[in-house]
């Protein structure tokens, strides 16, 4: 049998994800925010690239040479100038020196003080005109400022106020290999602030009742106990029935047992009841109040107009560089001046080229993407959540002819502006759940109408999760108990044991 070399011609189908490919798949899932910067990147890194807002600088003449440009630009420049002196000439006599009669108005107590005669660069800056709330650190460390502490209270005293947490709990991070061969309990922070500040326990334990003391009350506690005795002792209301309910049955507490609390120490419901509603007014985060929480801003993608009996779509450009080609490159290659730059501003011409074919594209996808939905959720933009419908990747991918995958990628982080507020794309996504008579409704409704009973119940006798099941059974929902549990989680909606008011 011989051996022997054969050309075959053979057609196969492969995909290839090219970068251009990979750029613009990865542009389809990127949020707003994200997109600005990887334009202003690649603004920076490209320079073909330019934005349709910026100047260009005007491009000289192909014969003109540098001496005759120069002299171009300095012959009219002394035309204009010798004008000038003509002119103030000419009408200088007539024009009134504002400056002298502004001095000598203020001179006479006509007009309040002003920086009028200050240069810019002497006058404060924008930012010095700025302030910030401050936080629960500045506002200890102000009032250990203006006590009586000596050096090494000092010392301590900064060491507790810089491990407070923000809700003003005085905790320490554990080291590697603590409580190896001790019980699961924590360990004393106190003892750490001890070891590193080389001071003793029970001074240290002085300095922390110090620290205690300052505003806000209940600040610098190890645990929700001491907080709220610290709180009880300040209001001198540290009676022995409050005292031994924060002590002994904060998880009775939680739980709303007053029974077991009652029980356990001996007394009447009313008693428990009058010791938990002052309770109930203690703060158990006295940090809480300084907490500053960073607002989130939310730009839509897209926003959904009604005009009319119909809604219109419009992309929300605002903010983002309209991208173009640079004339000045462009002219150098048209002109054949780039000499040997020439392939580089080609590759940068054809990155540049992709990357603006790759914008419009996803802009293109997200307007289909949102189109699609109005048409599928109309009633919710009618009539509110209580009327969004089922609807699935499927359902939008099939009707726009795209991919379920790329449908995914343009509806995550994006987010549109309706007549019903702003949500995200993915929001309008939900399952199923079916209804009396065969038809869906959406599980977002669903969780809206949960809210709705819980809002509406009496709120002495709250609804159980199987009272929810039967009142949804009675609008046609046909619903599991542990679906009702799973979406009240989400919803933050707590169990009725611990919904029930008792006062």
């Amino acid at each position: 049998m011989g051996l022997e070399l054969r050309q075959h011609l053979r057609m196969t189908q492969q995909l290839v994800m090219t970068p251009q490919l990979q750029q613009a798949i990865k542009l389809l899932q990127l949020s707003r925010m994200e997109l600005v910067d990887l334009v202003r990147t690649e603004m920076n890194e490209n320079p073909l690239l330019d934005g349709a807002d910026d100047g260009e600088e005007p491009v000289a003449e192909p014969g003109s040479s540098p001496a005759e440009e120069q002299a171009a630009e300095s012959a009219p420049a002394v035309k204009d100038k010798d004008r000038s002196e003509e002119v103030k000439g000419e009408e200088g006599r007539n024009e009134i020196d504002w400056d002298q009669y502004l001095d000598h108005y203020q001179m006479q107590g006509h007009t309040a003080p002003s920086n009028r005669g200050m240069a810019d660069e002497d006058l404060p800056g924008f930012e010095a005109t700025l302030t910030r709330k401050g936080d629960l650190t500045d506002h200890l460390v102000w009032q250990l400022r203006l006590s009586h502490f000596t050096e090494s209270e000092e010392l301590v005293a900064m060491l507790i106020i810089g491990n407070l947490d923000q809700d003003g709990y005085f905790t320490m991070p554990a080291v590697d290999g603590e409580n190896a061969d001790e019980d699961a309990s924590p360990r004393d922070p106190l003892v750490r602030v001890s070891f590193e500040s080389g001071v003793g326990l029970e001074k240290c334990e002085e300095v922390l009742k110090k620290v205690q003391a300052l505003d806000p009350v209940g600040v610098a506690a190890r645990d929700l106990r001491e907080c709220l005795l610290l709180q009880v002792r300040h209001l001198n209301a540290d009676t022995p029935e409050i005292v031994a309910i924060v002590e002994r049955h904060l998880k009775h507490l939680e739980s709303k047992n007053y029974l077991a609390i009652a029980k356990d120490l001996k007394l009447s419901i009313e008693e428990v009841v009058k010791a938990v509603k002052f309770i109930s007014r203690l703060e158990p985060k006295p940090g809480r109040a300084f907490t500053v929480e960073e607002a989130q801003y939310i730009t839509p993608d897209v926003q959904v107009h009604k005009m009319g009996d119909r809604y219109v779509t419009v992309l929300n450009d605002d903010g983002l560089s309209k991208l173009r080609i640079s004339a000045t490159y462009r002219a150098a290659l048209k002109n054949g001046q780039a000499g040997s730059a020439k392939d580089y501003i080609q590759d940068k011409l054809r990155s540049a080229v992709w990357l603006i074919r790759s914008i419009h594209q996803r802009q293109r996808t997200i307007y289909k993407v949102t189109e699609s939905i109005v048409k599928f959720q109309r009633d919710f933009l009618d009539k509110g959540i209580a009327y969004l419908k089922p609807l699935i990747l499927r359902d939008v991918a099939e009707d726009i002819g795209m991919h379920e995958s790329t449908v995914s990628r343009v509806t995550t982080n994006k987010y549109v502006h309706t007549p019903q507020g702003i949500y995200e794309l993915k929001f309008f996504f939900n399952s199923a759940i079916n209804k009396t008579g065969g038809d869906e409704i959406a599980s977002e409704a669903v969780k809206n109408h949960i809210k709705l009973i819980v809002a509406a119940e009496d709120q002495k006798h709250p609804h159980s999760d199987q009272r929810i099941v039967e009142l949804l059974q009675g609008q046609g929902i046909e619903i599991a108990r542990r679906t009702v549990a799973k979406y009240r989680e989400v919803l933050g909606i707590l169990p009725s044991s611990k919904r029930k008011k008792y006062f």
